[in-house]
């Protein structure tokens, strides 16, 4: 069964397998524990040494453009006082990238297989040991 744009954007946005949709991107027993792949479908979710480089960038910019930034205009505009934005800042600087980190790898893994959907082995057509045995 092939897999459409549309679903792996679905897919990661709610944090699901982009192959599978499974909702298994990260251990049950922990927040911050990535599956080394998917357990219903045997998808590698950490694909290459150094993947995970892209989701920290990811983190990086959606906390200074979405949230720093911000902090930044209100503070330049005269709506917030130094010390207010200062504190805000520090605490979204530090707070943010730690509520965002879940989204940010699942965004990432979303991202990779948006532009390269014929690397998903539901679209190559392949099958894994763990998707026979569901069968």
């Amino acid at each position: 069964m092939q897999v459409t744009k549309g679903q792996i954007f679905q897919r990661g946005i709610t944090h699901c397998c982009p192959n599978c949709g499974a909702n298994k991107l990260f251990k049950a027993d922990s927040f911050f524990a990535l599956n080394p792949e998917c357990p219903d479908c045997g998808l590698k979710i950490e694909r290459d040494e150094g993947f995970f480089l892209g989701s920290m960038s990811l983190n990086y910019a959606v906390t200074t453009v979405g949230f720093l930034f911000p902090v930044l205009i209100l503070y330049l505009v005269g709506a917030l006082s130094g010390v207010v934005a200062a504190v805000i800042a520090g605490a979204g600087a530090l707070g943010f990238p730690v509520l965002f980190y879940r989204s940010s790898r699942s965004w990432w893994l979303m991202s990779y297989y948006f532009f390269l959907p014929h690397h998903l082995p539901a679209n190559r057509g392949e099958h894994t040991a763990q998707q026979d045995d569901n069968l």
